[in-house]
């Protein structure tokens, strides 16, 4: 009694509209949620919009899934505190806040485009024999690809949560040549990346940028968590109508305090002392990725080593209705390597070194 009572008055201090659920039944309700339909002793499984049998299964970590409230639904994390579902539901300021970036962002598109087709003129010039030039140009290209990184995460994070442009495509090959490409590069940094995926072929319905940008910021994520001789699993499996995909690194992990706020870092202040773990904007396109795929997101901590993050997919069938655009989707890394762009923030300089 007395740790329900120490529960419900926590949520209560919460400025964040949350409620808590057990046993699959809706038992609190903070004031910031009043007014919404989300009454006490009401089921919380036909409230799901995606994620019900991620829910089922849910035993600990922090997930991320989509429920059906308000005309396009609501995002909520959710977190497990003894025998209660804490449920905190997505600020009403989120839009707000993404959409203010992606101004901002589009400003800064432009001029950095240029800066770095000017920067690739200049950095062939620079004599390879001349080491300390060869260094300085190496650090110029990193931070230009890191730039473009942050500036394409503030333009996109709030586009990918308008929705997806989904075409029919086999999972596993996908991400097998995504997977490919990254174990070269984090291999320079002395990370081995594992990866397995399906025998046979998975098809279904996928957008193919939202699913690469988010498995390179999941690698990313891994990378700079990872100690050097370390390594990175991967793992895509078929579970009945879903795609589960799982990256697990073997880093520190990230502190229980911090995972329900993970999926809504960036609306806050980073401190210096948790600065590495960035301000959040890749988590924001990776669950929206997972729910514009019918999936949902679980950030937790196996057998107390590292992080694992699952991003499960519906599996879904074309059904023939799909509107298909003439215009080509422009390239969201503006032509250059994605995989370099992503993992900018990992990479040695030598991976940035200039050609000559």
């Amino acid at each position: 009694m007395e740790e329900k009572r120490e529960i419900f008055g926590m949520l209560d201090l919460m400025l964040r509209p949350g409620f808590c659920v057990r046993d699959n039944q809706i038992l609190h309700v903070n004031s910031a949620a009043q007014g919404l339909p989300l009454a006490p002793g009401g089921d919380i499984r036909p409230l799901l919009l995606t994620g019900g049998e991620e829910y089922a299964a849910f035993d600990g970590g922090c997930l991320y899934l989509k429920l059906a409230i308000g005309p396009s639904g609501l995002g909520a994390s959710v977190t497990r505190m003894e025998q209660w579902d804490v449920f905190l539901l997505e600020p009403a300021q989120e839009d707000g806040a993404l959409q203010a970036m992606a101004l901002a962002a589009q400003e800064l598109r432009q001029s950095l485009s240029s800066i770095m087709i000017a920067s690739q003129r200049l950095i062939p010039l620079t004599d390879a024999q001349d080491a300390h030039a060869a260094e300085q140009a190496a650090r110029l290209n990193r931070g230009l690809h890191q730039m473009l990184r942050t500036v394409g995460n503030m333009s996109d994070a709030g586009r990918y949560a308008l929705g997806s442009r989904q075409e029919y495509h086999d999972i596993g090959a996908l991400f097998s040549e995504i997977l490919e490409k990254a174990q070269t590069l984090l291999a320079t940094v002395g990370i081995e990346l594992k990866y397995s995926v399906p025998a046979e072929p998975v098809y279904t319905l996928a957008d193919e940028e939202q699913l690469e940008r988010a498995v390179l910021n999941l690698l990313s994520n891994a990378a700079k968590a990872a100690p050097g001789g370390s390594s990175i699993s991967v793992s895509l499996t078929r579970r009945g109508k879903l795609v589960w995909l799982q990256v697990q690194d073997s880093g520190a992990g990230i502190a229980p305090s911090l995972r329900a706020g993970v999926f809504q870092r960036y609306l806050r202040q980073p401190s210096l002392a948790d600065g590495g773990l960035g301000i959040g904007l890749g988590m924001v396109l990776i669950r929206s990725a997972a729910v514009n795929h019918g999936g949902t997101v679980l950030i937790d901590q196996p057998q107390g080593s590292g992080t694992r993050v699952t991003m499960t997919l519906a599996i879904r069938e074309s059904d023939g209705s799909m509107l298909r655009s003439p215009v080509l989707r422009p390239d969201y890394a503006g032509g250059w390597d994605h995989v370099l762009v992503e993992f900018s923030e990992c990479l040695p300089l030598q991976a940035f070194w200039p050609e000559g």
